[in-house]
């Protein structure tokens, strides 16, 4: 299913917005350092490490263990996982460092695009047109609320390496998709609010405010 360069026709029904989560980093009201941290519930980070599993599969099925692309398809993988994680930690006290490390992942799950398309040319087998009927069964599943590994496994397991070539590859479109809209909004935050710096400075000088207006004792 070659999924078109223009990601808009992957678009997920779900958004990539943060959400409360027991894994997220509060501060307190007064605090400069925001609530950070929560990187489960990103839908971003929730496909990549779909694309991380499916590729260490795709891998040991069908890539030799002892080659160099193994070792960089999974570490590709694993960038674009790992660099969600650590960016949505760093918000907290780092804007610059988490819109840094998410272009790092959608770099790196770019990467792995291209290895994948490369499996597809050397094997002198097509990528999928986005309109197949094996595209948008994939792209149904990706809708699911409940999408993991276990919505693919059954495939990723059992076809053969030009259509699970093309499972993963429509999964990597759906991720950027999301990690497009994600360095659009972290950039239009920054833009707003600023860094660290500008927080604290806002901290103070609201504390600063507050003790003035407090009458002498």
């Amino acid at each position: 299913m070659p999924e078109p360069e223009n990601n808009k026709t992957n678009k997920p029904n779900a958004t990539d917005n943060r959400r409360p989560s027991r894994a997220s980093s509060q501060s307190s009201p007064e605090g400069f350092i925001p609530a950070h941290g929560g990187y489960e519930d990103l839908l971003s980070f929730r496909k990549s490490r779909l694309v991380y599993d499916a590729t260490v599969r795709f891998c040991d099925r069908f890539i030799d263990k002892l080659s160099r692309t193994t070792d960089q398809m999974i570490q590709a993988a694993r960038s674009g996982k790992q660099n969600i994680l650590e960016g949505s930690q760093a918000s907290g006290t780092s804007k610059e460092t988490e819109l840094k490390l998410t272009n790092v992942a959608r770099a790196s799950l770019e990467e792995l695009l291209e290895d994948y398309r490369d499996y597809l040319r050397s094997a002198n087998q097509p990528q999928w047109d986005k309109n197949s009927k094996e595209a948008l069964f994939v792209r149904k599943l990706g809708r699911s609320p409940d999408e993991s590994f276990e919505s693919y496994r059954e495939f990723i397991d059992t076809r053969p390496g030009p259509v699970v070539a093309n499972i993963i590859i429509s999964l990597i479109h759906q991720t950027n998709y999301l990690l497009d809209q994600q360095l659009r909004r972290l950039e239009k935050d920054f833009l707003k609010e600023g860094g660290l710096r500008e927080r604290m400075t806002r901290a103070r000088l609201a504390a600063r405010s507050q003790q003035q207006k407090r009458p002498p004792q």
